[in-house]
């Protein structure tokens, strides 16, 4: 053999190798690789309860409570169901009923209130996180008009 089939020999090697790689991690990613999970995704295959995920949807006007210090609850929603969120720790200022939310955490101890440690909200009044406006739209309950949607899109 020589040195030029050798080195041949060896890069295709280390390609197969990273082609492997890459197939393994991308199969142990495939369930989490989405931005979010919607409320309908979530009570049609109700995930792991240690499992983190992220939440998006729409805050349900009428379900803000908040309790002692900064405890806060709400329903997100895609309009068809809902979850339920607890969330303890300072609200973004944007965040609003009606308003695009992706709430970051895990269903506590297998039950049916998503507790979330991190929530992220729009940032102006005609901004949605693109992948709330596509699964919206892909239910056929988006209701914005041509300027909105280029906005959602940003």
């Amino acid at each position: 053999m020589t040195r030029k089939q050798k080195r041949l020999s060896i890069l295709a090697g280390g390609m197969g190798f990273l082609a492997v790689a890459a197939g393994l991690v991308m199969m142990a990613l495939s369930s989490d690789i989405t931005f979010f999970r919607t409320p309908s995704q979530l009570v049609a295959e109700r995930p792991d309860p240690a499992m983190r995920i992220r939440l998006g949807g729409l805050v349900e006007p009428g379900t803000i409570v908040r309790g002692q210090g900064t405890k806060v609850s709400f329903d997100v929603t895609d309009r068809k169901n809902k979850v339920k969120v607890v969330y303890t720790g300072i609200l973004p200022d944007l965040f609003r009923a009606g308003q695009g939310v992706v709430a970051e955490g895990s269903f506590a101890g297998g039950g049916s209130t998503f507790v979330a440690d991190t929530v992220l909200a729009k940032h102006d009044e005609k901004y949605m996180p693109k992948e709330v406006a596509d699964a919206l739209k892909a239910k056929g309950e988006w209701y914005g008009d041509t300027a909105d949607e280029k906005t959602a899109r940003k």
